[in-house]
């Protein structure tokens, strides 16, 4: 193991132009989250009008979104580690609230779902392009802390998504009952989409005016901020990633089309037995689509860009931290996603309870209101406190990041428990933000966690591989499995708690990963030069 961190390192400043790109930063992601988490609490009314169940909620929250989310971060990121990162985010801003806006238009679960699927894409452009600025803007002695600062903004989205699009929904239905005679004939739950969709068009034109920051010059490896052929290297990224075009890019070389089709086969007969197993074509269809691309494109970046593959891909320490990242965020997100749903099942389905604490306002706007400010607060507070910790932690030891993340895991598992067996609505509101201010630590120092393994120029592709282990591991499997366990065992809570057979691998994985941190660390530009890196 490395020698330990000095704890007498002296601090570093920041400038405030660095902290004011923050400040922008976290309204993009506050913005990104609320077009991604307002499904939530409109999921009543779009089963109600569309005829879906709880299964295909999960897949419409998770899967459709999160499988083109990962698919397209990943040459998003190669892209934002090339090109302009703020042009780049706003491009992609104006992509997803787009999108957003049109789900509004949305009258069957197909159309829903292609939307969501635009919404995915336009989305992947943001965090992978973000963790690059922001690492490039704060010292490594800052850096868990920023991260954290910026990824509070998935939980102050969360905050507005819930009570804004409940409020929107509540306020549309009273004034037009029958959505036939409603302004564009758009139901409550369409004309919350359409709400939030259209402000992310005007943040996009703030995002353009950030200046880019040297890439590398926090870490004394300045590299340009922007390379030449970034755009014609996009497009191989994406035939290298978006099926049937991996086939043409894999034909290049004979004996990885021979890899490649083998791969195709294991993954259409593990589908299949999945779609035969639970009867969700479109769920096991579209997440085998992920599995597929993504091998096809390590395929490929074994080929193009060996150092990267070898620091990244290429290091089972790595691919093993993303996926314990992810499989952390297999339980957050479905608790998240689920928390209002149970609520007005369990609490709300009935005659009217004295007991409800905002008299006078609709189901809906009560536990959107409720659930959203309390647990975004108890979110914000926990996930930047745990980026602080995970700072001064990892001075002292090079696995204090990673611990963070191991006691994240613990830590909100009797606060979940809780929610999911009380017949107490108050107790159900008191144990969710307990829940989620542990259950949020971890995110700042997981992604600080990777930046530090590879190389500048590499930096928004490590942010793209954290991203697809919290999307593909998490958003698309923990809301729908979840949600399939709650049809079969007719019970949401059931649901929830299925999903805690994860847990015990997840910390195997962090504690394995821990005992190797240090030496990847101090050994990435050596492995990265033997590899071809002109380092």
């Amino acid at each position: 193991m490395a020698e330990k961190s000095d704890g007498a390192t002296p601090p570093v400043r920041v400038g405030r132009y660095g902290w004011y790109a923050l400040f922008v930063l976290v309204l993009v992601y506050a913005v990104n989250f609320i077009d991604r988490q307002i499904i939530s609490i409109l999921a009543p009314d779009i089963k109600a009008d569309l005829h879906v169940d709880d299964a295909q909620i999960g897949f419409l929250y998770g899967t459709a979104f999160a499988v083109f989310y990962a698919l397209f971060g990943i040459p998003l990121g190669r892209l934002a580690d090339s090109w302009y990162r703020g042009r780049l985010i706003a491009l992609g801003l104006t992509l997803w609230s787009t999108m957003t806006a049109l789900s509004a238009f949305a009258g069957s679960f197909g159309t829903l779902a292609g939307a969501r699927i635009g919404v995915g894409i336009g989305e992947a452009s943001a965090s992978p392009a973000a963790y690059s600025m922001i690492s490039d803007h704060f010292p490594k002695q800052k850096r868990a802390t920023a991260l954290s600062i910026y990824s509070s903004g998935l939980y102050i989205g969360g905050a507005l998504s819930l009570p804004v699009g409940g409020l929107i929904s509540s306020r549309w239905k009273a004034a037009w009952p029958h959505a036939a005679n409603a302004p564009l004939g758009l139901a409550g739950w369409q004309a919350a989409f359409l709400a939030v969709g259209i402000p992310g068009l005007l943040l996009a034109l703030w995002v353009l005016t950030l200046r880019e920051p040297q890439r590398g010059a926090s870490d004394g490896l300045s590299a340009p901020v922007v390379r030449p052929g970034a755009w014609r290297d996009f497009g191989r990224e994406l035939a290298a990633i978006l099926p049937p075009l991996t086939l043409i890019t894999a034909a290049r070389h004979p004996r990885d089309l021979i890899v490649n089709l083998l791969a195709l086969a294991a993954i259409a007969a593990a589908v299949a037995g999945l779609v035969s197993l639970t009867g969700d074509k479109p769920q096991w269809l579209a997440y085998g689509l992920g599995i597929y691309a993504i091998f096809s494109w390590t395929q490929s970046l074994r080929r193009r860009d060996l150092p990267a593959y070898r620091l990244i891909w290429g290091c089972p320490t790595v691919v093993m931290l993303a996926a314990a990242f992810g499989s952390i965020s297999f339980i957050t997100y479905a608790v998240s996603f689920w928390a209002p749903p149970y609520v007005l099942r369990t609490f709300y389905a009935g005659p009217a309870d004295p007991a409800h604490i905002l008299h006078g306002l609709s189901a809906g706007v009560e536990v959107s209101a409720i659930l959203g400010w309390s647990a975004a607060l108890a979110a914000a507070t926990g996930v930047i406190a745990g980026g602080i910790v995970s700072d001064w932690w990892r001075r002292y030891d090079p696995r204090g990041r990673i611990f963070v993340n191991m006691l994240a895991v613990v830590l909100p598992a009797p606060a979940v428990w809780l929610m999911f067996t009380t017949d107490s609505l108050a107790t159900f509101y008191w144990a969710t933000p307990v829940a989620q201010l542990f259950g949020s630590a971890w995110v700042g120092a997981a992604v600080a966690t990777l930046q530090d393994l590879v190389l500048p120029r590499m930096r928004a592709t490590a942010g793209a591989t954290y991203v697809l282990g919290t999307t593909m591991v998490g958003l698309a499997l923990g809301p729908y499995v979840a949600g399939k366990m709650s049809v079969v065992n007719h019970s949401l809570a059931a649901g929830i708690f299925s999903l805690y057979v994860v847990p015990p691998f997840t910390l195997l994985a962090l504690w394995l990963g821990s005992r190797r941190l240090a030496g990847l660390e101090a050994s990435k530009v050596e492995r990265a030069r033997a590899a071809g890196e002109p380092v």
